[in-house]
C-alpha cells in the first residue's frame, strides 16, 4: 500500500469522488499530451514484460532509458540519503516491485554534502534517535562486503572520538555517555588527569572531562560509499536521471478535509516538472514522492507550496544550505601520534589525523552572524588563520607550529529550527516524504533513515528505531528537539 494515513484527515476516500481542476500551472509548460491509445498500449505492454520477466529472471530487468512519464515513487536527491532510501526500498521488497525513480541535478555528485563530508562515524549524541541511528550505520558499514561483496572498501579506519568539555558542560557529558552505553555504544568518561596521562600532548587547563569512544567509530570515505549505494540500487532496477525538480502540478480535491485550513480547496500532486539539462521541462507521475534533496531541500519544498501556503503549509522545511571549511595542515614537529583520536573540543573546533604522516584536518562552525555566502565553494583562509589556529595551538601546543596544505569547503543541509534531521510524512500531503535536515550527520545516519522511510511506507510505521521526534510535527507544535552539549 503506497498512500499512508494523514493523522489530522477528517474525510477518507482517497478515489471516490472523480471531479477535480488541473492547477494553471500546466500552461506555463508545453506539454504534449501522450495520444491515449498509445498509452494504452504502452503500459500493457510494460506489464506484460515484468510478468514474462518474474517468470523467467529473478533478477531485475533492465532498465530502459530515457525519461518515464511514470514512477510509483520518486526520490529527488541521488547523494547518500536518497540512494540509501532507493536501495533500501528495493531490498526490503524485490527489484520487480514497483517502479523507484531518482532525480538529481549532476549525477556526478561532484560538489554534494556527500561527496566533500569527512566521514564520521560517532554514537556521542545526547538523543536516543541519534545514538541508535549511527549505532545501525556502524554495523552498517561493519557488514558492507556481506551486502555488497568483498571488493567492497570505504577505507573506514576504527577510531574513537574524544569528546571534551569544560566544567560547565561536564555533568552533560557524562549524563550523555551513560545514556550512548545504555543504547550500545562503548565509551568512557575521561578526567583531567587521565586525560594528561593517555595524551600528553592536549593541554587541559580549561577541560574538566571528556568522553573517548573504544568501539564502532572512526572516519571513512563517503565517495566510495556512495558508488556503492548507487550501483546497488541500480543493480536493483531503480533508474537514475540528471535533471532538477523545478515544479509541481496539482489538483483541487473537494473530497477530502484537512484540519488548518479554512474555507480552501484542498490541492495534492502526483505530478512533478523536471528541466533537463537541454532546458526542455519534462512531466513525471508519481505516486509518492521523497524530498532528501539535502541543502536545496527547503526549495523543493517550496516548489509544493510547503512554507508559502495557508495553515499547515504556512509552515517552511527550515532546511538551507550552510557553508563549512575544512583544513588540511601538516604539523612536522612532534606532532600527535597513531592514537590521536578524532578531538572535538567544547569550543566547537575539531581536528584529526590524515594519514600516518604527521597531516591533520580541522574545521570550526562560523558563528551565525558571520556565516559565509553559499554561492561558490570558495575557501577562506583567513577564517582558519583568524578564528580556528588559534583555538588549535590553545589545544595542542605543537599546533602553534603547523602549516596549512589545503582545504575545501561543502554545503551542509542545515536545519535552523533544531539541527536534527526531518524524517516521515508530510501532515498535508498523502504522499510526500521527507528526509533530510541533517546538519552534518546525514552520511552517517544514512542506513538508518533509509530503513525507517522504507519502513513507513511499506509497513505504515516504524519498526526498528522510533524516528516519531524526528517528523514534521514538531514544528506544528513548536518544540525543538536539540541535541545537548553536542558539536
Amino acid at each position: 500500500m503506497l498512500f499512508g494515513k494523514v493523522g489530522v484527515l477528517t474525510a477518507r476516500g482517497f478515489l471516490i469522488k472523480k471531479s477535480f481542476s488541473r492547477s494553471t500551472k500546466l500552461f506555463k509548460y508545453e506539454k504534449k499530451m501522450e495520444n491515449p491509445f498509445y498509452r494504452t498500449g504502452r503500459v500493457l505492454l510494460n506489464d506484460v514484460v515484468n510478468f514474462y520477466d518474474k517468470l523467467t529472471n529473478p533478477k531485475p530487468r533492465r532498465i530502459v532509458k530515457g525519461v518515464p512519464v511514470h514512477a510509483d515513487i520518486i526520490i529527488i536527491g541521488g547523494g547518500a540519503i536518497g540512494s540509501s532510501i532507493a536501495y533500501w526500498l528495493k531490498e526490503k521488497t524485490n527489484p520487480n516491485s514497483f517502479e523507484v525513480l531518482v532525480i538529481d541535478k549532476d549525477l556526478t555528485f561532484k560538489n554534494s554534502a556527500t561527496a566533500l563530508s569527512v566521514g564520521g562515524l560517532r554514537q556521542q549524541f545526547s538523543l536516543p534517535e541519534n545514538i541508535q541511528m549511527s549505532l545501525f550505520g556502524a554495523e552498517f558499514i561493519r557488514t558492507l562486503k556481506d551486502r555488497f561483496g568483498p571488493s567492497a572498501d570505504v577505507c573506514f579506519t576504527p577510531h574513537g572520538y574524544l569528546m571534551l568539555a569544560s566544567e560547565e558542560g561536564a555533568e552533560q557529558l557524562i549524563d550523555n555517555s551513560k545514556l550512548q552505553n545504555e543504547l550500545g555504544a562503548v565509551n568512557i568518561v575521561l578526567s583531567r588527569e587521565q586525560l594528561k596521562n593517555r595524551f600528553p600532548w592536549i593541554n587541559v587547563d580549561d577541560v574538566a572531562v571528556g568522553c573517548l569512544g573504544l568501539e564502532k567509530e572512526g572516519w571513512f570515505d563517503p565517495w566510495p560509499l556512495l558508488q556503492l549505494l548507487k550501483k546497488g540500487a541500480e543493480e536493483k532496477a531503480v533508474q537514475y536521471i540528471n535533471g532538477e525538480v523545478v515544479d509541481f502540478l496539482f489538483e483541487k480535491r473537494e473530497d477530502l478535509v484537512i484540519e488548518g485550513i479554512h474555507e480552501t480547496t484542498l490541492e495534492q500532486s502526483n505530478t512533478l516538472v523536471v528541466k533537463m539539462p537541454n532546458g526542455e521541462h519534462k512531466f513525471i507521475e508519481f505516486a509518492l514522492c521523497i524530498i532528501a534533496a539535502g541543502a536545496d531541500s527547503g526549495k523543493v519544498a517550496e516548489l509544493i507550496k510547503i512554507g508559502t501556503g495557508e495553515g499547515i503549509l504556512s509552515l517552511r522545511l527550515p532546511v538551507e544550505p550552510r557553508k563549512r571549511y575544512v583544513y588540511t595542515f601538516d604539523c612536522a614537529k612532534d606532532p600527535p601520534g597513531l592514537n590521536t583520536p578524532m578531538t572535538i573540543d567544547h569550543t566547537g573546533a575539531y581536528f584529526r589525523r590524515d594519514g600516518l604522516g604527521g597531516r591533520f584536518i580541522c574545521g570550526i562552525s562560523p558563528d551565525s552572524s558571520e556565516e559565509p555566502e553559499t554561492t561558490n565553494l570558495e575557501v577562506n583562509y583567513d577564517f582558519f588563520h583568524e578564528k580556528l589556529w588559534p583555538v588549535l595551538a590553545h589545544r595542542v601546543p605543537a599546533f602553534n607550529a603547523i602549516k596549512v596544505k589545503g582545504g575545501w569547503s561543502g554545503f551542509y543541509e542545515y536545519n535552523t529550527f533544531d539541527e536534527n534531521g526531518i524524517v516521515g510524512p508530510h501532515p498535508y500531503y498523502t504522499n510526500i516524504y521527507l528526509a533530510t535536515g541533517f546538519s552534518g550527520h546525514g552520511i552517517q545516519q544514512a542506513p538508518a533513515i533509509w530503513r525507517g522511510v522504507a519502513e513507513m511506507i511499506l509497513d505504515g510505521k516504524f519498526q526498528t528505531i522510533d524516528l516519531t521526534r524526528l517528523g514534521f510535527d514538531r514544528f506544528i507544535l513548536d518544540k525543538p528537539l536539540m541535541e545537548a552539549q553536542i558539536i
